[in-house]
């Protein structure tokens, strides 16, 4: 059985550093394969100027800290430039640019290249990392789409709850300005195996965001797929409705199966599924040099997300599944309490939350979570998740997405011991296949366990 193993190194860590020392400490630790950065490059800045670091998560994220300082801080706030020169002929007529370059990008851009040539010379494969739907694309915390592109909920409002800041999937501004992002950057680093693209699909982290998408592009995509767009407005009114004003728990015990009964939302998770499968074949068509590996939430998240295992396979090299546990609790926190504030009938959190847990499974007994429902763990935290969920979760996926291979991405975030046995449960179940999501949550002790649960071992001499 070959194993792979790739991790995800932003450019801010060959900045501080140094590329040589972060890729020797990579194979002398951990036997890796490939590696994944991004086309920007990171300059510190005062506190509250531009994004933090490591990312907020919505503000539940804020009891992260970077395990690797960046400029001597585990926590600071940042700001981004493009690491190379845009080839603007590639974004001609479109609605979305690229930024320009800027002092940052002439002072430390070129080690962008400097690396991912490096780690080729050393047998890595490489990547860049893109976001499908956040113009510029370069960085998930900088960038977003202006309010047309916006995926909008029921009632046409934008939602403002949001985790993440992913355009409509159905919007050809949208789509298009990521065709000529990937042909720019094959352009520029044309020596690199692929890209890596990030939530291909509508994040669910929040009740109303399941809700999406009913704007205005969507709905032109319904027209011209032959759906009935009205019929999916009506079904999904209803069943909001049902969610926020009138849900029991013997309903929410029902779980996912509830949803049959408004075939209108049955039908927007379909055309949800149809456009990121649109999407990813437009991708595949404009590099069709270079492997694809989409990263996708994991199921069942992936029902309401739009990522439809079957239908995105074949536009891809690999498939990513996110195990990144530390989001799960508060995922689950966060759908329990949007479902008690207009139902307060459904009594506490107690009574909702393990059923809510049941339908994301995310955990074995209801007794993992206990009172870390709703909390994002801290640094030294273990994250409330079942190893044998975790495992169910990549095991589906394979099954789904066959013959086209299926990664479990773990996240270093989190205790050295809870990060191990999260690792292991990743190794196992995904037949030694695994993307560690990120460098900057890597200890040298987190290193060393990789080394551990993911090398070969040692044949007899």
């Amino acid at each position: 059985m070959k194993r792979d193993l790739g991790i995800i190194v932003f450019p801010e860590f060959f900045q501080t550093e140094g590329v040589a020392q972060v890729l020797d400490n990579l194979q002398q630790r951990t036997g890796l394969d490939a590696i994944a950065t991004s086309p920007y490059v990171m300059r510190p800045t005062h506190d509250g100027d531009g994004g933090r670091e490591p990312p907020i998560d919505g503000g539940a994220g804020s009891v992260r800290l970077l395990d690797r300082p960046l400029w001597g801080r585990r926590e600071l706030f940042v700001r981004t430039s493009v690491a190379y020169e845009p080839n603007r002929a590639f974004y001609e007529g479109l609605r979305y640019q690229p930024p320009a370059p800027d002092s940052y990008t002439s002072a430390d851009g070129a080690l962008v290249g400097k690396a991912l040539a490096q780690a080729r010379q050393r047998g890595l494969r490489t990547y860049l990392q893109i976001q499908a739907a956040i113009p510029p694309g370069y960085r998930v915390q900088f960038g977003g789409p202006d309010p047309d592109d916006e995926p909008r909920h029921i009632d046409g409002r934008i939602v403002g709850d949001r985790l993440d800041k992913n355009g409509s999937l159905a919007s050809p501004h949208i789509r298009d300005y990521t065709v000529a992002l990937l042909k720019d950057l094959a352009h520029a680093y044309p020596d690199i195996d692929g890209f890596h693209i990030d939530w291909p699909e509508y994040p669910p982290y929040t009740l109303d965001s399941a809700f999406l998408d009913f704007g205005t592009h969507a709905q032109a995509a319904a027209a011209r797929m032959g759906l009935d767009f009205d019929a999916m407005v009506a079904d999904a009114t209803r069943c909001h409705a049902w969610l926020t004003q009138r849900l029991t728990l013997d309903e929410l015990a029902r779980g996912m199966t509830a949803v049959a009964d408004y075939p209108g939302v049955v039908a927007m998770c379909g055309l949800k599924a149809r456009l990121a499968a649109e999407c990813a074949a437009a991708w595949r068509a404009a590099v069709p040099d270079k492997q694809i590996v989409l990263r996708s939430f994991p199921p069942p998240w992936t029902a309401i997300s739009g990522f439809s295992f079957e239908a995105m396979a074949p536009f891809a090299d690999a498939i990513s599944v996110k195990l990144f546990t530390m989001h799960w609790p508060m995922m689950v926190g966060s759908w329990t309490a949007r479902l008690l504030r207009d139902n307060p009938a459904l009594g506490s959190a107690k009574s909702v939350a393990p059923l809510v847990a049941k339908i994301f499974d995310v955990a074995d007994t209801p007794e993992e979570f206990g009172d870390a429902i709703g909390q994002y763990p801290d640094p030294e935290a273990p994250h409330p998740v079942g190893a044998a969920a975790m495992a169910r979760k990549i095991e589906t996926a394979r099954r789904r997405s066959a013959p086209t291979s299926v990664y479990a991405m773990a996240h270093g975030y989190g205790p050295i011991d809870d990060f191990r046995a999260r690792l292991s449960t990743a190794w196992a179940s995904s037949a030694h296949k695994v993307w560690i999501n990120r460098y900057g949550y890597l200890s040298d002790e987190k290193l060393d366990a990789i080394g551990l649960v993911c090398r070969p071992p040692m044949l007899p001499t």
